[in-house]
């Protein structure tokens, strides 16, 4: 039996497992206890919900076996509602290390009045003859500066904050080429909806923070779906999984400023578009909220001559 302790540093509810269902670009830490009789043990590990089924696998040793190798018998069938139902089972352990809820701040995230919601709907789609992913009917493209410098160095022309909708907008036609940057004021508590309709799973993560996986079930994310969120313990990490004809739905507050990346961790949809960038912003500039550019910083494209513009308090 595998007892998950650990899921990308938050601690969770130990809770007992035969198998784990781990996404791309996810992490988890587990225990597992020799208590089993002498035997060779296989540790397989297989694909879930693809149309070709892959095994790999081990053999576990214990140094006093001497009977054969046990293989089991049955791996977990691509079965939606048993993996929805393992990902809900997955908490937070509210009586471990660091800060508990408290009448105060974020920890206390069932009770934070939500500030805006984006639904996040992927797509794909030939531009130019070629085939391009997106988000919301908009398909990334990188520019020619790093967009956190010509934010930086307030240098115009490199991207267009608000170039992505919060929701997918189907009547306006086709998939476009942006440099996509959503706008976001600093210290805003987001609702975020991952709807894909797509057949396989789909995994996204953000850069910069870590967000509480409040909700997932099968089919289309309504209003009305909010009635079974997680408000107490739900988990907190940094990348979660969207399951065929399903949506998944998060809390994050915005506590960081910068301009953070928020990606499809498929790496083939990522570099054709599947992703874009959301500008935290805050009018008051202060070093409890972001650290100064250092003044050894690699500047390139647009922002390459502008060494002398960099300030430090």
């Amino acid at each position: 039996m595998l007892k998950l302790v650990e899921v990308e540093g938050t601690h969770t509810v130990q809770s007992m497992y035969t198998s784990l269902d781990i996404h791309v670009g996810q992490s988890y830490s587990i225990l597992v206890t020799m208590d089993q009789r002498p035997q060779n043990c296989s540790i397989v590990v297989s694909t879930r919900f693809t149309d070709t089924q892959l095994f790999v696998g081990s053999t576990l040793h214990y140094s006093n076996s001497k009977g054969s190798t046990f293989v089991p018998s049955r791996q977990p069938a691509n079965e939606l509602d048993f993996s929805i139902k393992q990902a809900r089972s997955i908490k937070t352990n509210l009586t471990a290390s660091g800060p508990r809820a408290n009448p105060q701040g974020s920890y206390n995230y069932g009770r934070i009045k939500i500030s805006r919601t984006l639904i996040l709907e992927s797509s794909e789609a030939l531009v130019n003859k070629k085939q391009r992913y997106g988000i919301n009917g908009i398909s990334f493209v990188p520019a020619d500066t790093p967009l956190k410098l010509a934010d930086y160095f307030k240098i115009k022309g490199v991207f267009r904050e608000g170039s992505i909708p919060d929701m997918p907008r189907r009547e306006e036609g086709g998939m476009r080429l942006e440099t996509a940057v959503m706008g976001a004021h600093h210290k805003a508590f987001l609702e975020i909806v991952i709807q894909n309709n797509e057949k396989i799973v789909q995994s996204y993560h953000l850069d910069g923070y870590n967000f509480w996986v409040v909700g997932m079930d099968n089919g289309t994310w309504s209003q009305a779906s909010r009635r079974d969120y997680n408000l107490r313990d739900a988990i907190s990490r940094c990348t979660t999984q969207a399951y065929p004809k399903s949506w998944t739905a998060v809390y994050v507050t915005l506590d960081n400023v910068g301009m953070w990346n928020l990606r499809s961790e498929f790496w083939a949809r990522q570099y054709l578009g599947q992703q874009f960038y959301i500008r935290v912003y805050s009018p008051v500039q202060s070093l409890k909220d972001e650290d100064p550019l250092p003044k050894n910083a690699l500047l390139c494209g647009r922002a390459s001559n502008r060494h002398n513009l960099i300030i430090t308090p």
